[in-house]
């Protein structure tokens, strides 16, 4: 048996593993779902640029920013909340219980958080928007980009730009007041005053937002973003997603008025869906990891299948195993509540719980007891061993306090705080200053105890006021005899 062999196929060379951009030029939905874009596109901004600006008194001598990561004070804060560096771990356990929301959120209705909130969307919403303003809808700008270099092209597309990185610029600058204070740094821009760290993040979150709303788009949600990849694992056949329901489209095909619609789908592949689509794909291939449910193809069917006289629909949120059954002429079921589900929000509820607790019962001030490491104990004239410390005490309070200091487990020990005298009692009392860290050297002297060249005991302090104590381990080392 002789096989033909095609020269020309042979000869020719290998297939491209690169894939050039295709422009695509999404036109302008109207409905339900373009509307709550609509809405959340401008909460989300507005949230973001005004939020740096409210002021929130706490008390002199601490920032009245309502939201600051206060790299300086070493302080984040958010509105009531105030978080020390040595509470990290609560800024953890938020970020571990908005993953986890994520997943939930993902779980019940896909890419959701892609489609309406995530920051890439947003911004190329708000781009495509001010494109649209600029160039018209997608015929017209497809008209522009293909019309020979004019004064009209020109000044369109010159105005566009320097609107987008308007835009971009607003975004960076919004960014940096988030670590410092906002009108301070606003004041100081123009004149140079601003820290330098401002000028070099806000330039980078300026590029970045232009380059990446305005010219990469979809391709940072298709190939750089890994969240696609990551919603496999997380979501199933029960979960909703934006799908064409093939069971009542197909076959598809074009349809005239007062034809009959006997044994043809509701599809009359007008291809309105492809159109509106930010990412340029077409909803009707099935799932697809560039879909990112923004659900601008249900606004546009919905929109021809009134003009057409059927119901709308077409596309819509539904999940695959539903689909399935309406093919299979089955009744669909649909399962929100189900164990992964059930899971995510087990875990939201117990990380919440643990996150809520912790930080509304914790301690109003802290301590920290730090040995000297050389010399490690100092042995007096008269035999006894001598210990010095550094008594760090932190007050989260806004106010003014009067502390007590007193050691536990250490028999025949004496007290001293360089600078201040010891009650008869043998306790210090320490003035601490509102809203800060106070440092104190502290000194522990007692008798050479035979057999004990280390022991442990507790340094305690207590407000003299609300008499709320707090303690600290520490160490008493003399050597050995």
């Amino acid at each position: 048996m002789t096989t033909l062999i095609d020269r020309s196929k042979a000869n020719s060379p290998p297939p491209s593993l690169y894939e050039g951009r295709k422009q695509i030029y999404p036109k302008l939905a109207h409905g339900k779902f373009r509307t709550i874009k609509w809405a959340v596109m401008a909460v989300t901004l507005g949230i973001y640029y005004i939020l740096p600006w409210i002021r929130w008194p706490r008390g002199e001598g601490i920032p009245d920013q309502a939201v600051l990561a206060d790299f300086a004070g070493e302080k984040f804060y958010f509105f009531w909340f105030e978080i020390w560096p040595q509470e990290l771990y609560y800024l953890a356990g938020l970020l571990i219980m908005g993953a986890l929301a994520l997943f939930l959120v993902t779980s019940l209705f896909g890419r959701a958080w892609c489609g309406y909130t995530c920051p890439q969307t947003v911004w190329t919403d708000l781009y495509i928007w001010v494109e649209r303003a600029f160039e018209g809808d997608r015929a017209a700008r497809m008209r522009l980009d293909a019309a020979p270099w004019s004064f009209n092209k020109a000044w369109r597309k010159l105005g566009k730009h320097l609107v987008w990185l308007v835009i971009a610029f607003w975004t960076g600058g919004a960014f940096v007041l988030y670590w410092h204070d906002a009108p301070t740094v606003a004041r100081g821009w123009f004149t140079g005053e601003a820290p330098l760290t401002a000028y070099f993040f806000a330039g980078i979150l300026t590029f970045t937002t232009y380059f990446l709303a305005g010219w990469m788009r979809e391709q940072v949600c298709t190939y750089m973003c890994p969240w696609p990849r990551i919603q496999g694992a997380l979501t199933d056949e029960h979960a909703l997603n934006v799908t064409y329901r093939y069971d009542r489209g197909e076959p598809r095909g074009p349809h005239r008025k007062g034809e009959s619609w006997e044994g043809r789908g509701d599809c009359i592949d007008c291809k309105q869906c492809v159109q509106v689509c930010p990412m340029g794909i077409d909803i009707r291939d099935g799932s697809q990891l560039a879909c990112i449910h923004c659900a601008l193809c249900i606004d546009a069917c919905d929109d021809i299948m009134k003009r057409i006289g059927r119901p709308t629909g077409l596309i819509a949120y539904d999940t695959d195993i539903a689909v399935a059954a309406r093919a299979a002429g089955q009744k669909p079921v649909y399962k929100l509540i189900r164990p992964r589900t059930v899971l995510y929000t087990l875990l939201l509820i117990v990380i919440g719980s643990m996150v809520g607790l912790g930080y509304f019962n914790k301690s109003s001030f802290e301590v920290n007891v730090l040995k000297d490491r050389s010399p490690p104990f100092v042995r007096l004239s008269n035999g006894d061993v001598r210990n010095g410390y550094t008594l760090k005490l932190v007050n989260k309070d806004a106010q003014a306090r009067q502390v007590s200091v007193a050691i536990d487990g250490l028999e025949g020990a004496q007290l001293q705080v360089i600078g201040l005298e010891t009650e008869p009692d043998g306790t210090v009392r320490l003035d601490l200053g509102a809203h800060g860290v106070d440092r104190f050297r502290m000194l522990v002297t007692r008798p050479a105890v035979q057999g004990e060249p280390r022991s442990d005991f507790t340094v305690l302090v207590t407000d003299t006021v609300t008499g709320e104590t707090e303690d600290s381990a520490a160490v008493f080392v003399q050597g050995g005899q």
